[in-house]
């Protein structure tokens, strides 16, 4: 049997990135698909749509976490049509109350290893002259991130740097997408231990429709997407707020308690 034009999806497991990889398997790719837990259900799912997955189970804030799906990648002689760099982590609470080793994580995850993977990966697809790229920022990066300080910065920085990728490689053939949702609900909150704050407790957007407006903008060559019509006008209001009013309203959504209020 043939295979199928190639796509890889980090943070798989669920949420945004298990929608992102139930697209691409609609739409006739095969996956690699990565999280930092089971993918075995996920991929028994994606399986019954006729795609051929791949699973990678490992740390992605890690060199060797992401080696290890380069080379998973790399097996099949194939280079990716389609990367998905979606894995992410939060972190919530004041930061000096943070101990080093999880901001850290938030950090290597969300950044070092989301580059690190484009790094690699990316070249082949130049080289090849087609191929898009989808990276998961946030519109938390427009906003200075009172109890989740490095999260959001990372954010910021991810945001930043899919521009400057996407200019960087404009003539390559591949295209650099930046998705930017606002808060959705997956397991982000539990995980990031926000859910006493005002954040964590309200009504969020349906992962689904977020990941079909990442996914369009991709497959459409966009830069950037702002998922959701209240996320549009809190990110372009962002843009014209004081950073330090911008702080004392994030503090009032994400500071511990602040959901039993």
């Amino acid at each position: 049997m043939a295979h199928r034009t190639l796509a890889v999806v980090t943070g798989a497991s669920s949420g945004i990135g298990l929608e992102l990889a139930r697209l691409a398997a609609e739409n006739a790719y095969d996956l690699v698909l990565a999280a930092d837990e089971s993918l075995d259900t996920v991929a028994d799912e994606l399986r019954g749509t006729g795609s051929e997955v791949e699973t990678v189970v490992g740390d992605l804030s890690t060199i060797e976490g992401v080696d290890r799906l380069c080379a998973a990648v790399r097996s099949g002689g194939r280079v990716p049509e389609l990367l998905m760099a979606n894995a992410g982590h939060g972190l919530g609470h004041a930061f000096f109350d943070q101990p080093v080793a999880d901001w850290r994580h938030v950090i290597d995850t969300n950044i070092t290893g989301t580059i690190y993977l484009i790094q690699q990966l990316g070249p082949e697809m130049c080289a090849q002259g087609s191929g898009r790229i989808l990276i998961t920022g946030s519109i938390a990066g427009f906003i200075p991130g009172t109890f989740q300080a490095v999260y959001n910065g990372t954010k910021a920085f991810i945001d930043s740097f899919s521009f400057a990728l996407r200019n960087e490689i404009k003539d390559s053939g591949v295209t650099v997408t930046c998705l930017m949702p606002g808060p959705t609900e997956t397991n982000f909150f539990r995980r990031a231990d926000l859910m006493d704050t005002k954040v964590g407790q309200q009504e969020k957007d349906d992962p689904a429709f977020v990941a079909r407006v990442g996914f369009d903008a991709m497959m459409n060559g966009e830069g950037d997407v702002v998922a959701g019509w209240k996320n549009k006008l809190q990110s372009a209001m962002a843009n014209i707020t004081p950073a330090g009013l911008l702080a004392e309203q994030h503090r009032r959504m994400a500071e511990p308690g602040s959901g039993k209020r």
